[in-house]
């Protein structure tokens, strides 16, 4: 299911004209949407219909392509991040020591969903699968500070740091 963003699109003239070159470089070649909305992540940090529309008609594609290729693959998101990416891992180990119950209090605390970001732009949650940390289980990242073996009662603590 797909989350609406809770931020209002700012994009700013510089980023306007970095995404028409990169349109203009790709306009005409078999394909290029996918590299051209690679690009456009890199410029905006996420792909806000604003950014699919000026797509759409740079390469003369229609925006329902352009919005299916950006639904379709995960690399692609249609929200911000916030300024604290926040991820709880629910891969196997973490879900088995209680992961969920982690990401359940996030998502109360800072009163946004998975894939959301909370309306000041600071913190933003994605649920994700294996990390590689299993022997912490359980996993939450905030940007790029680990921590493990988490409890629920750890969470509101963590949160603080960064608020």
């Amino acid at each position: 299911m797909e989350h609406k963003s809770t931020l209002p699109f700012k994009g700013t003239p510089e980023q306007a004209e970095k995404l028409a070159k990169v349109i203009e470089e790709h306009k005409g070649q078999d394909g290029a949407a996918i590299p051209v909305l690679h690009e456009a992540q890199e410029i905006y940090g996420y792909l806000p219909i604003e950014v699919q529309k000026m797509i759409a008609e740079g390469l003369d594609i229609p925006l329902s392509e352009i919005y299916g290729i950006a639904t379709f693959y995960a690399r692609f998101t249609l929200n911000p991040k916030g300024e604290y990416q926040i991820a709880v891992c629910l891969g196997t180990a973490c879900y088995v020591k209680g992961s969920n119950k982690v990401l359940e209090k996030v998502k109360e605390i800072l009163g946004i969903d998975v894939g959301e970001c909370t309306p000041d732009g600071k913190f933003s949650i994605d649920a994700t699968r294996c990390i590689g940390a299993c022997g912490l289980a359980p996993v939450m990242t905030v940007n790029d500070d680990v921590y493990g073996r988490l409890v629920v009662d750890d969470v509101e603590g963590i949160l603080k740091k960064y608020a």
